[in-house]
């Protein structure tokens, strides 16, 4: 099953197996250079089924980083384009871009806020830091969000101009979209705080705006934190709840992840601890769903997709220290891997 095709709309990937985005900090002006050429056509050449982008920044002060990739202008745009269009040219793999704003926590280096100096104001739904000492936020008005909204759909544009084949909004790891979504970091009182109807708003919105521009070959995946491991946060019935709406509003993925918005929350890890999350969400909404957390075997990925906990494996720490855990895992289990014909001699 690890090695067998899916489809997402219309389009297909070859195997399960997806490089999960993971953020490099080697830009210049959001700029991707020759760091992710390698990078991301190295997976490629691996035999992946589908690469995910780093967070990418859709306006310079989303980024979490100065070094964070960006896709607000051209000139990015045309970086990704290179990068897309050798993963095209010289594999099977498809390519994604998880589109994302940081919130409270982007001005940062090496997990310390910035100072203004340095780095940039930060915002949020509310004027709520999310560690002790830090700035305050500004809290975002309504025509700022809905200024957000549309450089979410701003992104995605390019990002299709770019040929990515895949968008994933990312809403979780305490960034700006999950920091509307829970009651513990969004205290508004308008439409965009308060009830879950409203506290989901901004993701939805950016949603509909994203799916305005996407066709039937280009799915639309999101990242969610699953539970925040606080009392009176945000949790996994949330996360069901949100995925139904999600599940009318085509999106056709949902990544399941957890943790990032509470600043010192207790997460109690092991190989794949975050699984759980992934198959209630798919338990209960029949939505497809993506695993991820300290997964690191195919014998693993093949269990968990086996137990129908999960439609896609997502991987990656094990990627970063195997480029080629696509490929090994299908000559241990007699799996069908893309494998370059450049490389053909070294099969088995």
């Amino acid at each position: 099953m690890l090695y067998s095709p899916i489809q997402f709309r219309n389009l297909e990937l070859n195997n399960r197996w997806v490089m999960s985005p993971m953020c490099m900090y080697s830009c210049e002006d959001g700029v991707p250079n020759d760091f992710h050429f390698v990078h991301y056509g190295s997976r490629a050449q691996g035999g992946t089924g589908l690469l995910i982008v780093e967070a990418t920044g859709v306006v310079p002060e989303g980024r979490i980083t100065h070094k964070c990739t960006g896709l607000w202008n051209d000139e990015q745009m045309q970086g990704f384009k290179k990068i897309v269009d050798f993963v095209h040219q010289n594999s099977q793999s498809k390519i994604g871009i998880q589109l994302g704003h940081a919130g409270r926590k982007a001005s940062t280096w090496n997990g310390k806020q910035l100072s203004l100096e340095e780095g940039w104001e930060t915002v949020a739904p509310s004027t709520i830091p999310y560690a002790e000492g830090e700035r305050n936020p500004h809290q975002l008005t309504i025509s700022e969000i809905k200024k957000l909204v549309q450089d979410f759909q701003d992104a995605t544009s390019r990002s299709l101009e770019a040929g990515f084949d895949v968008i994933e909004i990312h809403a979780a790891h305490g960034y700006l979209i999950h920091q509307f979504l829970s009651p513990l970091s969004n205290l508004r009182t308008d439409e965009y705080g308060g009830s879950f109807e409203n506290r989901i708003r901004f993701l939805v919105e950016i949603v509909d705006a994203v799916n305005e521009l996407l066709d039937e070959d280009h799915p639309l995946f999101v990242r969610i934190s699953g539970t925040e491991y606080a009392e009176n946060g945000w949790e996994i019935s949330d996360s069901v709840k949100l995925a139904e709406v999600l599940k009318n509003k085509k999106v056709d993925l949902i990544d399941v992840s957890s943790g990032g918005n509470i600043s010192g929350a207790k997460i109690s890890l092991f190989d794949g601890y975050q699984v759980p999350l992934s198959a209630e969400i798919k338990k209960e909404t029949g939505i497809k769903t993506g695993a991820v957390g300290l997964i690191k075997s195919a014998e693993h990925a093949e269990e968990i997709l086996q137990k129908e906990e999960a439609d896609l494996i997502f991987v990656a720490r094990e990627i970063l220290r195997n480029p080629y855990l696509a490929i090994q895992g299908s000559f241990e289990g007699k799996g069908e891997c893309d494998f370059p014909y450049q490389y053909d001699r070294a099969r088995i």
